[in-house]
């Protein structure tokens, strides 16, 4: 009889992944993301555990959108108070932060719970093409993304 394999928190390995978003489509970049940030690529996947791993993404920037996103997708907050939606479009908000792009996007492919919020912490968005972390990612096990 088989028994099933379980998971411990202790068995899990956490690597850093640096992906290069110029050029590439946000919704791509973010589901490649999502799945590194879930542990998915890792064969101890468990739903249930943040098996996942660190990921930078640099060129934040340079992300590219089909059709009219830029000028018609719109980011919606709200204070809680009467008549305080704000709205800004996609264009807005690449001119003042691109990093806030790539991390909502991000943010809704993960769970929407408290193991998404820890997921989330890992995630490093840079607009340039440098960033602080270089010593985790020049480490001998782990991964550059490029493609």
């Amino acid at each position: 009889m088989m028994k099933t394999y379980v998971t411990k928190e202790s068995e899990i390995k956490r690597e850093w992944h640096v992906i290069d978003a110029s050029g590439k489509i946000l919704g791509k970049l973010a589901t490649q993301a999502a799945s590194l940030l879930m542990g998915k690529h890792k064969p101890i996947f468990s739903r249930n555990l943040d098996a996942g791993d660190f990921v930078v993404v640099i060129n934040a920037d340079k992300v590219q959108v089909s059709g009219n996103k830029t000028k018609q997708k719109m980011y919606y907050r709200h204070s809680g108070y009467p008549g305080a939606l704000k709205s800004i479009s996609m264009e807005e908000m690449m001119q003042t932060d691109p990093t806030r792009v790539i991390e909502h996007a991000v943010k809704g492919m993960l769970p929407h719970n408290r193991l998404g919020a820890r997921m989330i912490k890992k995630l490093r968005v840079y607009t340039g093409d440098t960033h602080p972390h270089l010593a985790q990612v020049s480490t001998g096990n782990s991964k550059t993304k490029e493609d």
